[in-house]
């Protein structure tokens, strides 16, 4: 079984008509950022349209979705933003969205020690499962997956300490667009697939209780 990963879609959707095996996953995760500061009404239009594709999603805000969108997603049940859910047997999906301050003043943002609670919290709902996949929003600080344009780290120490300690199984983010690709922290693989527009998602694969995560393209 596996499923498809991606985040930031910003109300884009065009390029999952050409992700592979998109239709036929036990399900689709989304890390955050499905709008551009947008309605539950736009939240509910990007999500049809994923929905056409895979009606399995799971999903979590991002700094650039509303209140309105948080809710959205709390009534349709689909929501991990501070959940753990069990995706298959031994397996459980964590999810921490929203970022800490940013320049911009999104409606998603919290204070970074705010997120390290966050994870802390949520994280006890998961200690029962021998594998864990974390859906974080905001990559860690220091990687090849939170640098701008100019090399600068943005991401976040407090998530960094908190996949240093724990190791999950997998970790996908998303957040800073122009730093696309895959690292690790200590056994842990860690993915930022970028925009959906550019037509990258992370694949997770489950067999015999053993997880697999490859960024993929389009």
């Amino acid at each position: 079984m596996y499923w498809i990963a991606f985040g930031d879609v910003h109300e884009s959707t065009d390029v999952l008509d050409s992700i592979p095996g998109l239709a036929g996953a036990e399900g689709v995760i989304i890390t955050g950022d499905l709008t551009n500061v947008g309605t539950r009404e736009v939240a509910d239009r990007v999500l049809g349209r994923i929905s056409a594709m895979n009606p399995r999603i799971l999903a979590q805000p991002g700094n650039m979705d509303t209140e309105a969108v948080q809710s959205y997603l709390k009534e349709r049940d689909i929501d991990i933003h501070l959940r753990v859910r069990e995706i298959a047997p031994d397996l459980g999906l964590m999810g921490v969205g929203l970022s800490s301050p940013t320049p911009f003043g999104t409606p998603g943002e919290v204070e970074e020690s705010v997120l390290g609670k966050w994870l802390e919290e949520t994280y006890l709902q998961a200690k029962t499962f021998k594998q864990l996949i974390v859906a974080i929003h905001e990559p860690p600080y220091g990687t090849r997956l939170d640098m701008l344009g100019n090399g600068q780290h943005v991401g976040s120490r407090l998530v960094r300490d908190f996949i240093e300690r724990v190791q999950p199984a997998a970790v996908v983010t998303g957040h800073i667009h122009e730093s696309v690709g895959c690292d690790h922290i200590g056994r842990t693989p860690v993915f930022n697939p970028g925009m959906l527009a550019g037509g990258r998602y992370v694949r997770l694969e489950y067999r015999e209780c053993l997880l697999t995560a490859t960024l993929m393209s389009v």
